[in-house]
């Protein structure tokens, strides 16, 4: 097994020494004893070298580790498919940089920050040696500039997760050109990206990323009914949207997603205060699971396997032009959508005038109780 010490104590000194070394093997030099602990695991086969590190858990070892010998620099560079940095309170920027040509086979990074630390030299670099990355989050990236989106556009081709969400700098026209080059993209998080996610980077998204599945615009308050439309008919395979606080969308968005995209499970509509009963009743034609009309008796094992399709989430909060025939309708036409604290997954809370509307599970409670048995993966 790996040395105690070494992963614990030992394991933040060799961290600081290898940034104080720019992540180079003299590291082990400075690392005092720590250099004889780590040199006599320089023989340990790769595979074995590789199992410890995933046994470990912790991405701190995988940085130490690729300063050791180039032995394992390589070893680790072509093993090593996923890593997170979001432990990293300092110098994240200075660590991306001095790594990211080490682990040239990454395929999911996360640079999620607590504090502002990354710049867009540090995505550059990965942007220039990471090619084959697919799923990276860059969330709460403050400093980034539109440099970053760029650079990923030209080095990081086949990205099909993206989280830049609170990135605030990120203007439309990149993102414009990201998503035009990558078109793999099924997993988009824009929440709080104000100047990126406007009608025009929504109109380009919808004619490059086809394969969309789930969409993130919270807070997005410049959308508005011409790009979510253009979304709905150019991603029909998307899962997952949440609008809440976009504030300009009317039934408008709500129909044509109802209408363009079948396989929609999860919608967000907190604080869309433009939102009528038009809208409910049209996500309630276009559901593909029919429950009206059915007893619980008769109906419970088409309802038990329905679950699986139709909306199963939708945050109607602070909607308050909304009446409760129209969620009743929505409730009673999506099994999977549920008022009961078990299952809470239609959120209507801070619409007051709704208090009335329940799911079955109220109105059948030992029932429910079998139900969420048979269905406890929602």
């Amino acid at each position: 097994m790996v040395n105690a010490n070494l992963m614990s104590g030992n394991l933040d000194n060799s961290f600081s020494a290898l940034m104080v070394s720019g992540g180079g093997e003299s590291g082990q030099a400075q690392n005092g004893g720590l250099g004889t602990i780590l040199s006599g695991w320089k023989d340990l086969p790769m595979e074995l070298l590789l199992r410890i590190i995933s046994v470990a858990g912790d991405d701190r070892m995988v940085v130490v580790a690729s300063g050791v010998c180039t032995g394992w620099r390589d070893a680790l560079g072509w093993g090593v498919t996923s890593l997170s940095f979001s432990w990293c309170q300092d110098h994240m920027n200075d660590l991306v940089i001095s790594l990211a040509h080490k682990f040239p086979k990454l395929q999911v990074l996360s640079l999620r920050q607590i504090k502002p630390q990354l710049e867009d030299s540090a995505v550059e670099a990965v942007a220039n040696y990471c090619h084959d990355l697919r799923e990276l989050d860059l969330s709460r990236s403050f400093r980034l500039t539109d440099r970053s989106l760029y650079a990923l556009a030209h080095g990081c081709l086949h990205l099909t997760r993206l989280n830049i969400s609170g990135s605030s700098n990120f203007s439309d026209a990149a993102l414009v050109y990201l998503t035009s080059q990558c078109r793999n993209l099924k997993c988009l998080n824009l929440c709080g990206c104000v100047r990126a996610a406007s009608d025009r980077a929504l109109q380009a998204i919808a004619r490059n990323c086809d394969q969309l599945q789930s969409l993130n615009l919270g807070w997005c308050d410049n959308i508005t009914d011409k790009g979510v439309t253009s979304l709905a008919s150019g991603c029909p395979e998307l899962r997952a949207v949440d609008l809440c606080g976009c504030v300009l969308i009317t039934d408008e968005s709500v129909v044509a997603l109802a209408n363009g995209c079948p396989h929609l499970r999860s919608l967000g509509l907190y604080y869309c205060q433009n939102i009528t009963d038009r809208a409910m009743y049209s996500l309630a034609a276009n559901s593909r699971v029919r429950g009206k009309g059915m007893s619980w008796d008769a109906g419970r094992s088409s309802r038990s396997k329905d679950d699986k399709d139709g909306l199963a989430s939708l945050n109607i909060s602070q909607c308050t032009a909304l009446t409760p025939p129209a969620v009743q309708a929505v409730c009673d036409s999506f099994p999977a959508l549920h008022t009961c604290p078990e299952r809470h997954s239609l959120i209507i809370s801070g619409c007051l005038s709704l208090t009335s509307v329940h799911c079955a599970c109220a109105l059948h409670p030992h029932r429910a109780g079998r139900a969420i048995l048979s269905n406890h993966a929602y």
